[in-house]
């Protein structure tokens, strides 16, 4: 039988599934694939803890090596629908029938009582099957353009939480609410930065996601003379997959692959120029950090660009194409805000207007009642 097809508690496949301890409601959080995903369920998760948590992953990603540490993980294998119908598609529709199979029959068995999920294609499965056994749901959209799975499988959830308000717009059948998207606590208190950075320092931070922005890089790379030879100092997460890292070399430009702290970084911010999924954004705003987005021009939809107009419209960030960014023009960008303290620190004020402290809080409330009201 193929690895995928039979689910355990252990995260394994093949054995029993353990039965519910006495009185304990039980919650199967479906979340998988990025930190934007997995780090506002967590956040959520921990909130509950008077529930019994178990986690519905897929092989071989992030939450693989996240979440067994703290949570029994089942994974299943699906995946998302090509754009163009063709042999692909009937092959992912014939995993997504199996997949809903599975997590019906997880769903039973351990008695579960309720689902939450914050979107991806995992969630298709999870929010199919919590219903056809008249589960209630919460599904939790980050982005502000909502997601194909949100957008067609809303209104079979018991409630909709929005990461942005505007993402209201696309639902109009759902139930939804905003609560903003939950962020790790640290975000909400004063931390400190470990790098050996002056205090008096003009300070830009690169950031492009979890796994880098090769084209962003380069471009940094290009213009960062430009930033450094007025004193400012540069701290480049480059990510681990960048073939040109040791390009640049001068004592005022730390390239790290990725750094475990990012609280304090962006705290410490001047500046930061960073792609512009729903998880960056919301660290952002919980920081003030003003910034200069460059949306990744490949994600689904151009979900990106609709999250970054989100925070220009605020006056909070501007925005850039790849395709239209050059070096000379992000190094004078960079250069200008960095020349104009009053300009950056409106910026800084209107992106902490769009924080929402207690996200993680109103999010967990939500879940807790329709566990609550089954």
């Amino acid at each position: 039988m193929p690895r995928e097809e039979t689910l355990s508690s252990a995260g394994t496949f093949g054995g029993a599934i353990q039965r519910p301890k006495a009185q304990q409601k039980r919650l199967l959080i479906a979340a998988s694939g990025t930190g934007g995903h997995l780090f506002p369920a967590l956040a959520v998760a921990e909130q509950l803890s008077d529930y019994q948590i178990e986690w519905l992953g897929v092989p071989d990603r992030l939450e693989t090596r996240l979440v067994p540490a703290q949570y029994p993980l089942h994974t299943i294998a699906v995946e998302g629908f090509q754009k163009q119908l063709g042999l692909g598609s009937f092959v992912i529709f014939s995993r997504l029938v199996r997949a809903i199979v599975q997590v019906r029959r997880l769903l039973q068995q351990g008695q579960f009582s309720s689902v939450f999920t914050t979107g991806g294609y995992i969630a298709a499965p999870a929010i199919i099957a919590g219903r056809s056994l008249g589960l209630p749901t919460v599904l939790h959209e980050s982005n502000a353009l909502p997601g194909k799975v949100t957008r067609w499988l809303s209104p079979w959830c018991s409630s909709v939480a929005l990461g942005f308000d505007a993402a209201a717009q696309q639902l109009p059948k759902a139930r939804s609410i905003y609560v903003g998207t939950p962020v790790r606590s640290e975000f909400w208190q004063p931390a400190k930065l470990e790098l050996d950075i002056p205090a008096e320092v003009r300070l830009v931070v690169v950031a492009g996601g979890s796994q880098g922005a090769v084209a962003i890089n380069r471009l940094v790379r290009q213009c960062a003379l430009t930033w450094l030879n007025e004193g400012i100092w540069v701290v480049h997460l480059t990510g681990d997959n960048d073939p040109e890292v040791s390009e640049l070399i001068h004592p005022h430009y730390l390239p790290l692959p990725f750094y475990h702290n990012m609280a304090a970084l962006l705290q410490r911010a001047d500046l930061a120029i960073s792609r512009a999924g729903a998880g960056t954004l919301t660290e952002l705003a919980a920081t003030g950090t003003p910034a200069i987005l460059i949306p990744f021009p490949y994600a689904a939809e151009d979900h990106q660009t609709y999250n970054a107009n989100v925070f220009v419209s605020a006056g909070a960030a501007k925005i850039f194409s790849q395709a239209s960014l050059t070096p000379e023009l992000l190094g004078a960008e960079a250069l200008d805000l960095l020349r104009s303290p009053q300009v950056l620190s409106n910026m800084s004020q209107q992106a902490s207007n769009l924080a929402v402290p207690d996200s993680t809080v109103q999010l967990a409330q939500l879940v807790r009642q329709m566990v609550e009201s089954r």
